[in-house]
């Protein structure tokens, strides 16, 4: 499960990772907290029409990588705030899907090198994703009420911080460099054909000599890997 805020925010942070897995046969999905309904410069453009326009583009994008699943929550665009109904619907997605793997956002990634302040929804929807995962997700009396919908506790094995600068696991994206690049295309209303360009550079810099010439980079936390409670 790839759990972002914004439409788009996938394909840059893990589409070339997605691809590779989805080939390889994990079922995949995509949970989109808010609508990105504020993403344009048009002055006729509408929150409405551009939530509209940016689902369908979600949707084209996750078809070219093999995603299965989507999960739009509809939250509003630019004012997501870290809180117990946005943990609680998280949870509940997480229940409902059960995903052994969960690539977000890292949340203490405030700066992105020199060049680029990250936008708070993606702090705040990384933030919100790892307290949905632990402890919500796990805990059978968190969110009581789920349980009465038929929604199980559920333990993910790992996450995956993409965008952090505490790397520790490199994904080979050589052979899907290219889905990765029309998945972003598949959002003209964020993406011209001509700004894809730096995702050959970006993708170069994130292998880091790691004997391959394009990767994606994570901080990868082994949620299985955690030593048995006591008690």
């Amino acid at each position: 499960m790839v759990i972002v805020a914004h439409p788009d925010d996938a394909e840059f942070m893990c589409a070339g990772t997605i691809a590779r897995w989805a080939a390889a046969g994990c079922h995949v999905t995509y949970c989109v907290i808010t609508k990105g309904d504020k993403g344009s410069e048009d002055p006729e453009m509408t929150p409405a029409r551009l939530t509209v326009i940016r689902e369908a583009e979600q949707r084209a994008a996750g078809a070219i990588l093999g995603v299965r699943d989507f999960v739009f929550m509809g939250y509003p665009d630019g004012y997501l705030q870290h809180t117990l109904e946005l943990r609680k619907d998280l949870t509940r997605v997480i229940r409902q899907y059960r995903p052994e793997v969960v690539i977000t956002f890292d949340p203490t990634a405030r700066f992105m090198g020199d060049f680029y302040l990250n936008h708070p929804d993606h702090r705040t929807a990384g933030d919100a994703a790892l307290d949905a995962i632990f402890p919500s997700a796990r805990d059978r009396l968190t969110f009581p009420e789920l349980l009465v919908d038929g929604l199980q506790p559920h333990k993910v094995r790992q996450v995956w911080l993409g965008m952090s600068d505490r790397v520790n696991v490199r994904v080979d994206i050589g052979a899907t460099l290219s889905q990765k690049k029309q998945a972003l295309l598949a959002h003209p209303s964020q993406i011209a054909e001509g700004d894809v360009g730096f995702i050959e550079q970006w993708s170069r810099e994130a292998a880091a000599g790691e004997g391959c010439e394009y990767a994606e980079a994570f901080f990868r936390i082994r949620m299985d890997e955690f030593p048995a409670e006591e008690g």
